[in-house]
């Protein structure tokens, strides 16, 4: 160990969770790195002789994932093939007490605010001028670019601002010059992430100032495709679809999750919204931005859920025909004020109605692929994999979206754009070829 302390120490960060962690996890690479400490994501080499763990602790198969990470990086620690263990992010902000008590081993736990905190344990300072600058753990053609931290809804079954506390929203001027520096890094699309979009601004400018964002956004040059992820249907501010129309660098893409479609589930979620409301508020959503695409997730299982609110989730896929969806399986969290009702359906009951929900969900997704063959897309390349390429539209998000499965003999490159004539399509993917 004595040789091994006199090399020049190497962190690895391990994210766990949602990508509001990647983007935690990037800034801390970006300060480090800025105090000459050589750092890295995920690192498979095995070469470092630190690591931080940022953790989720959203929901219970999260908060399991994370305590066996911690357990995992302990071990090699106990084996004398790391120096130290830091643990920060979610589940560390709200479990702390109990993982001081449970796992010792680990050198220190932070919260999710505490990085100057953790960059003391590195003899670091905090460097504000850094503003925005981050070393990126997605590919380098795109970034995701936080806008807000914490949230102020009341939804009953969220244990979000438990580990994040209340809405605080990051000033344009800020956001634009990240977005300018990520251009600046090779980044072609940013895709805009918060606990909730829609609120943005009501707490620094007094008015919700998603709009205004948006458009200083599409003026940054180079900047191809801005994304909006994890809007707020309640009280939804239908001048950003305005905006959507008017600036071709924003994706006709709207990632909105209701959560559920029946009245008294959406009542006993406290999500302030009616699925009357839902309703017209789809129909002007597609009336103002003809042709977007509408991702939502949904959440099966709440205490009191019934056979029927389940048929009044799929009538409403029916009836509206997203073109994206996602499911969850309900997680009964302390201190959300669902705790305090009798979680009464049990996980395979759950994990049955999300698969029912999901096979309504596979026909419109396939129906509507099926309608894209023969169409020519622009799309944005990935990644090469198995000797195809893989792509997206501008209707489709990193990792939970459809992928474009692309045959061409000649070589395209990460991060290009090119246009691709679809000849097939799945349930879930397009394959086409470049034309």
């Amino acid at each position: 160990m004595k040789t091994r302390s006199l090399k020049k120490d190497k962190v690895n960060i391990i994210t766990l969770g949602c990508s509001k962690n990647m983007v935690d996890s990037e800034v801390l690479s970006g300060q480090l790195k800025a105090n000459d400490i050589d750092v890295v994501h995920e690192n498979a080499r095995l070469d470092h002789n630190i690591v931080v763990v940022n953790t989720c602790g959203f929901i219970d198969k999260a908060k399991e994932e994370s305590i066996n990470t911690i357990l995992d990086q302990v071990d090699l620690k106990r084996k004398g093939k790391l120096d130290k263990v830091y643990v920060t992010g979610c589940l560390s902000e709200r479990y702390r007490n109990n993982l001081e008590q449970e796992i010792p081993e680990v050198d220190a736990y932070f919260g999710t605010m505490e990085l100057p905190l953790i960059l003391k344990q590195f003899e670091a300072d905090y460097k504000a001028e850094l503003l925005g600058e981050r070393l990126l753990a997605t590919p380098r053609h795109y970034a995701y670019l936080k806008i807000s931290e914490g949230c102020n809804r009341t939804c009953s079954f969220c244990a979000i601002p438990l580990m994040r506390g209340a809405h605080v929203s990051r000033p344009i001027e800020q956001l634009v010059q990240e977005a300018e520096r990520l251009v600046q890094m090779g980044v072609k699309e940013i895709m805009l992430i918060a606990q909730e979009l829609t609120y943005y601004g009501l707490d620094i400018y007094k008015k919700r100032m998603l709009a205004d964002l948006l458009h200083k956004l599409a003026d940054v040059k180079g900047l191809h495709w801005i994304r909006l992820h994890y809007a707020y249907p309640s009280k939804f501010p239908l001048e950003i679809l305005d905006v959507m129309r008017e600036r071709d660098n924003i994706c006709n893409y709207l990632d909105m999750p209701l959560q559920h479609a029946s009245d008294p589930m959406l009542k006993a979620m406290r999500r302030q919204i009616t699925k009357g409301e839902m309703d017209e508020l789809i129909v002007a959503i597609r009336e103002k931005v003809p042709g977007i695409c509408l991702r939502t997730t949904l959440i099966t299982g709440f205490p009191g859920e019934t056979a029927q609110d389940v048929e009044d989730v799929k009538d409403f896929l029916r009836q509206h025909r997203f073109d994206r969806v996602g499911i969850f399986t309900y997680s009964h969290e302390e201190g959300t004020s669902a705790h305090t009702l009798e979680d009464d359906i049990p996980q395979e009951e759950k994990e049955s109605r999300a698969q029912e929900i999901m096979e309504v969900q596979q026909e419109i997704s396939y129906e509507k692929n099926q309608e894209k063959i023969g169409q020519t897309f622009k799309v944005l390349i990935d990644k090469k994999e198995s000797g195809r390429y893989l792509g997206r539209t501008e209707f489709d998000s990193v990792e939970v979206d459809n992928e474009v499965i692309i045959n061409s003999t000649k070589r395209l490159t990460p991060g290009e754009f090119v246009n691709v004539k679809i000849t097939k399509a799945y349930d879930y993917d397009l394959e086409g070829e470049v034309v």
